[in-house]
Order: structure tokens, then C-alpha cells, then sequence
């Protein structure tokens, strides 16, 4: 039986309520979640991801809403120290205990921990937090700048954004949802205050070169008085009990394990994800750190070209390959690590062993990063700062510096996190305004502050963590153009989209580590569903250009199909071709880039999630669909890859193979001239080697040897079992005057609940995409088939029982009407 007296903390999640400021509105509201989903689920707005509700729903941002709930004391818990102990609330808001004002918080990265004591009582207690509206705080922030920061209001509609410590897309993107939600989104407890609290738990490792590890596990314990405090320090089965005396306030503890044959951490693909727990234990709390012990060196040495950019683990360079990671959902409430388990595992089962947490959502919750650990996905961390300029005033500094000794503190010990960078395209915003292009200086030692105000806080809280000033950069202090300059540092390359460039644009730029490029596509016919009616299907309907938050984008995703399709038929058919068209525009870049392994050691493309139903530059469909690009992911970034990559005057057509494995290989590589009719013919045959973590031309084909009206296919098979095939299309489709496919599927539903696909087909069928009216997974997909050609691919519902139809598109019949 547990006495009253002996409770140290009571749990304050659950059902609250929420209520506008004037009193117009009123809903339950889960906590942790955020004000939308409570209203929403009270029926008081409808679903902002539906048709254009979203500008429908845009005054809830700007109201003032108070979420409050009720708890009970007994008399003897009053006895000592109590304090609030809260994740996370966004944003700018006061909390008040009984009418007791406790405290006021701006910073939505930040945790709190306000004294309560003086404010509680026996019985009944009211816990009050208000939140003020973003909309409003914003604006009122700007006034009081010095001068004025301007914000990229091509992304954010709703303005000042960047005057808050929130997250920037929550004011709109050009692929989200304009709404700024609000809310209590960590944990929110009541705690006792004992002889001392636990505050941190970082950890440190040095490497010997016997193999010997030696971790160091500070913690730091914070109290309102001098006192004695038990602390037990572990790790897997050693446990060690030191006795430490705490002064008021901080007081630290660092305990050294010493580990003579450790288990070594590795990327995915590399080694096996090696994890160890620590925990700090007192008498009231225990914090356990998952661990794992590995190195990272960023090399960043200067060579002919300019200087290289790649990531060295346990002694070894890793090629990433990868996508940059936007937040979950735009709506908090539905961030769940069921969902995000799935979309991390698409990043993994598509060959991926790194991801960008982008400057511009969340630093994400614990779990994601357990998950990344596990899975073996490295971690490019940005800080939370994005494509606007930010102010330098003294107090936002000291909140941006007291932001990143949390979350570096935090984070740092993940295995997956390797490298930390100031913010996203915060140098190139510089150059997007009149006022910064007008003042250069001023805005530059602005932004130098705020830099260097985030390097020197994230170096003191993780000493030997890698630092990186910005994406992208050419190195440190260089505050030039890395969207076109290709010879140092990371690189953002968007001439292909942005400036509507050909996708042979992309071999011309010889990135050290590509850290953005990407190209839109439509969301699948089956998420157009959830959001559109038959009438809207249409992409110039008010309801899909609601769905396009990038400017132009429409315009540019129906251009570039001019450019090397037949237009398609109809509304589907324009779907289906323009995520074609996006998956072959990555791939181009990808299969160049890692050709030229070692001078680059990096691709992550722009997106792999999306935070809502939208077109966008996402590989998955919000809900964690694979899009037709996410097949050919996975096949461009196999670690044993084989492309056809034409030279730049177009004369040749060279095969390249790269291999980023630890041994060598050899490879078989098959040739075949395909008519357009789907007749095939062998061409030529190769066998050759590969060398470890090395790219090589394996052979050369010249253009001209093509006959007309043909294409080249090739299949391949490397010595480790690795296999992979493709086609390249000298000119465009459009120029090919193909026959139908005569595709056919046979489907046998099997004991499993899954489903078996069989596609055949009489003629030649390029980028075959076969589709269920259900959610779930193809085993394969977005395949070519020539004449008499069969392939068996496996259908996995998402729910069990479903009897899915299935149907299938493919180059000619998405451009031809079937008779």
C-alpha cells in the first residue's frame, strides 16, 4: 500500500480542457497534444487537411487559448519541495497554479521546471496554462527589434515566425499546412523536490587504440539546499554507488567505466548496431542513456577541387546516402512512434543509413532517436532555425543558448546523432531580401552572432561532438554561395527545380556531399481521396492548387512533362507520370554523384515524409505510402549499385558501378537492345571488379552504335548477391512511339492475408506502377517489363482481412487511350 505521504510525483497527462480566452470555444483536449486536434475532435472545426479548410481554421491560431485541468493534494504531500517538470508547450505562454503566475515560457525546444511549493494547497488545485497566440506575440516582437528581420514569406503566409523559438514550418512551408498550432506537447509532472534532482545525463567516450573504451557519465544534479545524495551510476551489469554532497543549485558527478573489448556501433550496412544503456539512479528518479560506443571524424582536408566533406565512423569512410526528415505530422497530436517507426523503416529497407533532421520542424522526441540508433540511420542534426533571418538582441540569444545546452545535453549521447549544424540556409536568406541585400553588414553580424552563439553553447555541452556553421557551407566562416559552388562543404543543388533546368543538369555539378536537391510530385490517387472529391480531380481545381504550396509548382511538374512525356490522359495518368518523372529526376543525380565516390560521399535528397496530404518532394505519401520514386530509391541507393550515365556531349553512355561495401566484388553485367514493341536482344556481356568502398567504369557504349527506335536494358549481379537492372533512353519519351504493353495481372490471394501479383506482359511496359484501392506495401514496383516478360510481386494489406482491387499504369497506356 502506498501512503500519500510517499508519493514523490503524480502524472498530469490526460484530459484537460481548452478553452479560448473569450470563452466563445470550449473542448477536451488530450495532453500532450495541441489545440487543433481537441477542436477537431469536439467538432468545432472541421479537418483542416480537407479540401481548403485551412484557410477556414486560420483564427484559431490567433485567439488566446487556456488549457487547464484540476489535481488533488492531500495534506501530508505539502511537506517539501515541489516543482513542475514540462517537455515542452508552444509557445509563448504563462502557467499559473491556483491564480499563482509560476511561470512564463517563449521557447517551444525548451524544458521548465518552475518551484510550485508556495503556490499548492490541501485538496483541490487548478493548473492553468495559458497560451498566448503566436500570431500576436510575433508581431509584437517585431516592434521591438532594432531593426527589422525580414522572414520568407514564399514559405510562411502567417508572418513573424522567426521572432519565436517554435517551429518555423508551423507558419507555413511550400509543403505545409499554414496553421501554427499551439499546445502542451512533452510531459507535464508534478514532482517532489528530495535531497536533489537529476538534470543531466551526458556522456563522454575516448577510444584507445587497443580497442579499450572509456566512458564518462556526468550528472548533474540541481537543489534548493546542501544535503547528501545517494547516486548509483550503471552500465549493463557493473553498478557503483557513490555518496556526493550537492550545494544549492547545479552540482556535478562524473563517474569512468572502462570497457577492454567493447561492441562498436556501425551504420547501417557496416557492422551491427551495438547498444549499452547507462543509468544514473537516486532514490526518487533514474535516467537511462542508450549508448553506443563508435567515432566520428568529419574530414574536411583540402585537396585540388577544394576541400572534401565526409564522414569517417570507427576508422572507416561511409558513403550517406539518405533523405532529409520534416516533421511527422503537421498536427502534434498525431506524431506517434508507431507511424514514425514505419516511415524510418521505409528510410532503411530503401538503403538509406542517414537522415537530415531539417533546421525548420522539431528537435524530435528520444524515441525517434532510440529508433535511429536501432536501425543504424545516422543522424544529421540541424538546429531549429530556417530560411529567415533571426534577431541577435541579448535576450533571444541567451533563450537560444539556453535552447541548445537542453537539447545538445539532451541528444548528444545518441550514437546515431554524428554531426550537429547551426540552422538551415540561414546564409543564403542574407541574399533574399532588399533590407539584408541593402545592409549586408548589419544582417551578417546579426547572423554571425546568433552562429556563434549556438556553436559555443552546443561545443561547451557536447566537447567533440562535430560542429557544422550551416547548410549548406563551403566551410567554416565562409559565407559565400553553396548552391552553386560544388568544391567544398555541403551543397543545397536546386537549378533543376527551382530554375526549371533539365535533369542532365545535374551532371554538371561535382558535389563534395549533396545535402538538399529534390523534385515534386503529386501525393497517390488513394491520399488525393482523403482530402478531394470527384470534382476536384483536376489540377488546376481550388482545391489541388490548395494542396501546391509551392509557387509554380504546377506549372513546373506539367512543363517538364512537356519536356520528355506525351502528356497523359487523364487525371490519374498525370498523377502516376509525375511521380515517374520526380523518381528519374533523383535518380539521375543520385547515379552521377555516387559515381564520383570518393569526390563525393554524400546524397540526401529533399523529402522523404510529408507532414500532410500535399504535393510535394516527399519518396512517401503522407501515411508512409511508398510513391513510385521510393521503389527506385531503394534501387539507386543499393550499396552495389550499376548506371548508365551518358557523357556530357551525349556521344557515350558509360556503365558505372559502385560498391560501398567493405569488400570486393565482381560483377556480371548483361546489355540487351529493346524495340518498342518489347522485343529484346542481347548486346553485350561484362564481367569486372570493384574494389571496397570504390566507384569504377566498368565499360563504354557509344550512342551512335544504337539503332534508332531501340533502348538499352541491362540487368546485373555482383558476387555478394546484389542485383539490380534498368534502361536508358537516348533523347526523351516522348519521342518513343511505343506499342501497348498488353500487360495483364493474375492475382492469387494467399494463406498470409497477402496478396501475389503476377504482371505479364505481351509488349514492352516501362515503369509499370501497380495500384490497390486499399493502403499497404508492394514487395516491388515501378518495374520495366519487356515481351513475354512475367514478374511475381508481393501485395501486404495494412489491414488484415482487406480484398483489395488491384489495376496497373505504365508509359503508353498512361498517354493513350485504351480502346
Amino acid at each position: 500500500m502506498t501512503h500519500t505521504s510517499d508519493i514523490t510525483s503524480i502524472d498530469l497527462s490526460g484530459l484537460w480542457t481548452v478553452t479560448s480566452t473569450d470563452a466563445a470555444h470550449t473542448a477536451p483536449m488530450r495532453v500532450p497534444g495541441d489545440v487543433h486536434s481537441a477542436l477537431l475532435a469536439a467538432g468545432l472545426i472541421p479537418d483542416p487537411y480537407a479540401g481548403r479548410n485551412e484557410r477556414d481554421i486560420q483564427w484559431v491560431a490567433q485567439e488566446d487559448w487556456a488549457i487547464e485541468r484540476t489535481f488533488e493534494i492531500a495534506p501530508e504531500m505539502l511537506e517539501g519541495d515541489w516543482y513542475l517538470d514540462i517537455g515542452s508547450v508552444d509557445t509563448v505562454a504563462s502557467v499559473y497554479v491556483n491564480g499563482v503566475l509560476v511561470l512564463d515560457t517563449d521557447n517551444c525546444f525548451r524544458r521548465y521546471r518552475p518551484d510550485v511549493t508556495d503556490a499548492l494547497k490541501v485538496g483541490e488545485n487548478t493548473l492553468k496554462v495559458l497560451i498566448h497566440s503566436s500570431v500576436a506575440a510575433g508581431a509584437i516582437r517585431q516592434a521591438e527589434q532594432p531593426f527589422f528581420i525580414p522572414w520568407s514569406t514564399g514559405n510562411s503566409p502567417i508572418p513573424n515566425g522567426n521572432m519565436l523559438r517554435k517551429p518555423q514550418c508551423h507558419f507555413g512551408w511550400d509543403w505545409n499546412i499554414a496553421i501554427a498550432p499551439l499546445g502542451i506537447y512533452g510531459e507535464i509532472v508534478l514532482r517532489k523536490l528530495e535531497a536533489a534532482r537529476i538534470e543531466h545525463v551526458t556522456t563522454r567516450q575516448f577510444h584507445h587504440v587497443d580497442g579499450a573504451v572509456d566512458l564518462y557519465v556526468t550528472a548533474t544534479f540541481h537543489a534548493e539546499q546542501p544535503g547528501i545524495l545517494p547516486v548509483h551510476f550503471a552500465l549493463g551489469e557493473e553498478r557503483v554507488r557513490l555518496d556526493i554532497g550537492v550545494n544549492a543549485g547545479e552540482t556535478q558527478l562524473t563517474h569512468m567505466f572502462r570497457i577492454e573489448k567493447p561492441a562498436l556501433w556501425w551504420p547501417k550496412g557496416h557492422g551491427e548496431q551495438a547498444i549499452y544503456a547507462v543509468r544514473v539512479e537516486t532514490p526518487t528518479e533514474t535516467v537511462v542513456r542508450r549508448i553506443g560506443l563508435r567515432q566520428v571524424e568529419l574530414l574536411i582536408d583540402k585537396d585540388e577541387p577544394g576541400s572534401r566533406f565526409a564522414l569517417k565512423v570507427n576508422g572507416r569512410e561511409i558513403f550517406c546516402r539518405g533523405a532529409n526528415w520534416i516533421p511527422a505530422d503537421a498536427l502534434p497530436s498525431r506524431i506517434n512512434p508507431v507511424a514514425v517507426r514505419d516511415l524510418l523503416q521505409s528510410a532503411v529497407d530503401a538503403n538509406m543509413n542517414m537522415l537530415r533532421v531539417w533546421g525548420g520542424g522539431f528537435y524530435e522526441p528520444d524515441w525517434f532517436y532510440d529508433l535511429c540508433d536501432e536501425l543504424g540511420l545516422m543522424v544529421w542534426q540541424d538546429f531549429m532555425f530556417a530560411c529567415n533571418l533571426y534577431p541577435s538582441t541579448v535576450d533571444f540569444l541567451d533563450n537560444v543558448a539556453a535552447e541548445v545546452e537542453y537539447q545538445v545535453k539532451r541528444l548528444a549521447s545518441h550514437p546515431s546523432i554524428v554531426l550537429w549544424c547551426g540552422d538551415n540556409e540561414l546564409v543564403g536568406a542574407l541574399t533574399w531580401f532588399d533590407v539584408s541585400r541593402e545592409n549586408r553588414d548589419r544582417y551578417l553580424v546579426s547572423y554571425d552572432r546568433l552562429n556563434r552563439t549556438i556553436e559555443v553553447a552546443m561545443k561547451k555541452a557536447a566537447p567533440g561532438a562535430i560542429w557544422w556553421p550551416s547548410s549548406p557551407a563551403s566551410g567554416y566562416l565562409d559565407f559565400g554561395d553553396a548552391w552553386h559552388a560544388d568544391g567544398s562543404g555541403d551543397m543545397h543543388y536546386w537549378s533543376v527545380w527551382h530554375e526549371n533546368k533539365s535533369f542532365d543538369n545535374y551532371r554538371t555539378v561535382r558535389p563534395r556531399f549533396c545535402s538538399e536537391f529534390g523534385f515534386q510530385s503529386y501525393t497517390s490517387m488513394p491520399v488525393m481521396k482523403t482530402f478531394a472529391d470527384a470534382g476536384d480531380m483536376n489540377i488546376a481545381s481550388p482545391v489541388m492548387e490548395s494542396h501546391q504550396k509551392n509557387a509554380g509548382g504546377n506549372e513546373r511538374i506539367a512543363g517538364t512533362m512537356f519536356r520528355y512525356f506525351r502528356f497523359p490522359k487523364d487525371f490519374p495518368s498525370f498523377v502516376y507520370l509525375s511521380q515517374i518523372q520526380q523518381g528519374l529526376a533523383i535518380r539521375t543525380a543520385v547515379e552521377y554523384w555516387r559515381s564520383l565516390k570518393p569526390h563525393c560521399m554524400g546524397t540526401l535528397y529533399w523529402q522523404l515524409n510529408d507532414t500532410w496530404p500535399v504535393a510535394s518532394w516527399s519518396s512517401l505519401d503522407y501515411g508512409g505510402s511508398w510513391k513510385a520514386m521510393h521503389y527506385m530509391v531503394r534501387r539507386f541507393f543499393q550499396p552495389v549499385a550499376v548506371a548508365a550515365i551518358p557523357s556530357k556531349d551525349g556521344e557515350t553512355i558509360g556503365f558505372s558501378v559502385v560498391n560501398d561495401t567493405a569488400e570486393a566484388v565482381t560483377v556480371k553485367l548483361d546489355t540487351w537492345l529493346v524495340s518498342l514493341s518489347g522485343e529484346r536482344r542481347p548486346h553485350r556481356s561484362v564481367e569486372g571488379a570493384c574494389g571496397p568502398d570504390k566507384a569504377e567504369m566498368l565499360f563504354t557504349v557509344f550512342a551512335a552504335d544504337l539503332p534508332e527506335n531501340t533502348l538499352l536494358f541491362w540487368s546485373f549481379e555482383a558476387s555478394n548477391g546484389m542485383k539490380g537492372e534498368g534502361h536508358h533512353v537516348s533523347g526523351t519519351y516522348k519521342a518513343l512511339d511505343l506499342d501497348a504493353s498488353g500487360l495483364t495481372l493474375d492475382v492469387s490471394p494467399r494463406d498470409d492475408g497477402r496478396f501475389a501479383v503476377t504482371a505479364l506482359a505481351s509488349g514492352l511496359a516501362l515503369h509499370v506502377m501497380l495500384e490497390a484501392d486499399v493502403a499497404g506495401r508492394w514487395s516491388d514496383n515501378a518495374f520495366d517489363l519487356t515481351a513475354g516478360e512475367r514478374r511475381t510481386v508481393i501485395f501486404t494489406p495494412a489491414e488484415s482481412g482487406a480484398v483489395p482491387q488491384f489495376h496497373w499504369l505504365d508509359l503508353h497506356s498512361c498517354q493513350t487511350s485504351l480502346d
